[in-house]
């Protein structure tokens, strides 16, 4: 419990390796930490509970990396032109980018985000369309049946995407399973998916999951990702792009 508390994500080899035991005792002792709720069990490996369950509020997020999440609008409006449809999930690192949309004359912004929707209220060049369902107050996103039934009469040229987690064996998580499938919905719609993630959201693996890495076109990290890690990335056959502050 130590080693996946300290690391969050374990593998059956590292353990056997580290405890210099056979790998069949780590799964069994892996089974046995399930069982009484203190992991989660993965493809070959563990994670701590507590980084699956656990989901920080909107404003608790809203300040953090701040001038990451700022590169990796500026760099995210690149992919943006007069005339798109855009639909925007409701993540902080997206709020960035909905500042940036002000610039444009002429755009249709589709949302989840009450908060979005506020901000780009006095654009007269951007037409905003709010998806309703119910509202998560963890997050400040409108998900559920009634959002996802809106999304389903609709196409978007791109999609921009936020996220919890990003794991290269997992894919993409959230911490709660309504929002995800608003998340797949949103994914399902698009011609283009683009997913924003600053460099914390690497590597993490949230409870619910939202989509493989291979269903998105692009990936925005900012420039505190490994090279190794966006090799790995790119394998998976994504575009990945790197935001410089």
């Amino acid at each position: 419990m130590e080693q996946i508390k300290l690391q969050s994500r374990v593998s059956v080899p590292e353990l056997s390796q580290y405890f210099n035991v056979s790998e069949s005792t780590i799964r069994r002792d892996l089974k046995e930490l399930e069982e009484v709720k203190l992991i989660r069990r993965t493809h070959g490996g563990a994670i701590a509970i507590e980084s699956v369950n656990f989901e920080p509020t909107y404003l608790e997020k809203e300040d953090k990396f701040l001038k990451e999440k700022e590169a990796i609008a500026k760099k995210a409006v690149e992919f943006i032109h007069e005339g798109d449809t855009l639909l925007l999930d409701s993540g902080t690192t997206v709020f960035h980018l909905v500042k940036e949309l002000k610039k444009f004359n002429k755009l249709t912004v589709v949302t989840n985000s009450l908060i979005f929707a506020q901000e780009l209220q006095d654009s007269q060049g951007i037409e905003v369309i709010i998806t309703g369902g119910f509202l998560r107050k963890e997050t400040l996103a409108l998900v559920g049946p009634l959002a996802d039934q809106s999304l389903n009469k609709m196409k978007v040229d791109i999609a921009f995407i936020g996220t919890n987690g990003i794991d290269l064996v997992e894919g993409i998580t959230t911490p709660n399973l309504v929002e995800a499938e608003t998340k797949r919905k949103m994914i399902q719609i698009a011609k283009q998916v683009i997913l924003l993630a600053d460099h914390s959201k690497l590597g993490k693996v949230a409870f619910a999951k939202v989509a493989e890495l291979g269903e998105m076109n692009k990936l925005i990290v900012d420039n505190r990702v490994s090279e190794s890690v966006i090799s790995s990335l790119k394998n998976l056959g994504i575009d990945v792009y790197t935001a410089e502050e």
